[in-house]
């Protein structure tokens, strides 16, 4: 069986959704199962529908208002460059109703509804094919796989939408006694559930760059420091999940290949612009469409 497994990453998704064009379209893979964790999530039910039009439609059209319905930071440019800053009267707002987090993404709730239908729930199901999305369950602190198999439309939809929620910037789910949210905060990468759940060869999307050295702009604010805390905590969770997914390719004789963004694409994978998020498609697109495909991507089979 053949599976595509799609990272966390927020707004950098969008280099995703090229790469995952460049597979589907230029290289013609078929897949029967599809693992996705945070922004991974929101790509591959489309992924698996086939029909990339529709969500590069969204990802190269997409608004901050879109996600957020109160969002706890504002964004401008300043001197060309993206600037925030914490937007001190919506957190209070979030606080005055009694909500558990700094922002409010109900907004994103709405959207993945209306673009990802019950026709098109009904057509994966069809197809014999999988979605799987990672939730993390802050209550029991594990880390769970929800599959297009075991639940219906409405349920499937409200664990997309955890699986991409970036606590405390964005809500939190409550569901069945449990408060979910990013799966990202435990399973960044899930390509180990994808070998558990049968695949024998595994494409790999990771939004994080292949040598891991960074060197990033100075801290502005508190929002860029948290901002900046998170990405360091996801780095070594991406460590740990690549460490753990080579090692069980090896026992039971797997072939990974992965697909590493080129460049860091952004410190701020939470602002969410269209004319960036346009061109970091193309950008995955077109990078393994030349000679140099190598540089960026690791095919290894691994003996048992």
């Amino acid at each position: 069986m053949n599976a595509l497994v799609i990272s966390g990453g927020g707004s950098k998704g969008a280099f995703a959704g090229g790469i995952a064009e460049y597979l589907l379209k230029i290289q013609h893979r078929e897949y029967q199962l599809f693992v996705g964790t945070s922004t991974g999530s929101l790509l591959v039910p489309f992924l698996a529908l086939g029909d990339i039009e529709r969500i590069k439609k969204i990802y190269t059209n997409i608004r901050q208002e879109d996600i957020f319905t109160v969002c706890p930071f504002k964004v401008k440019l300043k001197n060309g460059e993206v600037a925030t800053r914490i937007n001190h009267l919506g957190i209070l707002k979030q606080f005055v109703k009694g909500e558990k987090t700094l922002g409010d993404s109900t907004a994103l709730r709405k959207l993945i509804r209306k673009s990802f239908t019950k026709k098109d729930f009904e057509k994966i199901r069809q197809s014999g094919k999988e979605v799987v999305v990672t939730v993390s369950n802050l209550t029991t602190q594990a880390i769970e796989y929800k599959s297009s198999n075991d639940y219906e439309y409405k349920d499937f939809c409200d664990w997309i939408w955890a699986s991409a929620n970036m606590v405390p910037l964005m809500s939190l789910l409550k569901k069945n006694g449990s408060e979910y949210a990013d799966g990202g905060f435990g399973n960044l990468i899930p390509v180990q559930h994808a070998i558990f759940k049968g695949a024998s060869y595994v494409d790999v999307i990771v939004l994080r760059l292949k040598n891991g050295v960074y060197n990033n702009p100075p801290l502005n604010n508190a929002l860029d420091a948290f901002s900046r805390t998170y990405d360091f905590m996801l780095n070594q969770i991406a460590i740990d999940d690549l460490l753990i997914a080579n090692l069980q390719a090896a026992s039971q004789n797997v072939t990974l290949a992965f697909y590493f963004i080129n460049r860091l694409l952004t410190t701020r994978s939470f602002i969410f612009n269209a004319r960036e998020m346009k061109e970091w498609w193309q950008e995955g697109y077109e990078l393994f469409t030349h000679t140099e495909s190598e540089k960026h991507t690791v095919s290894v089979k691994f003996e048992g």
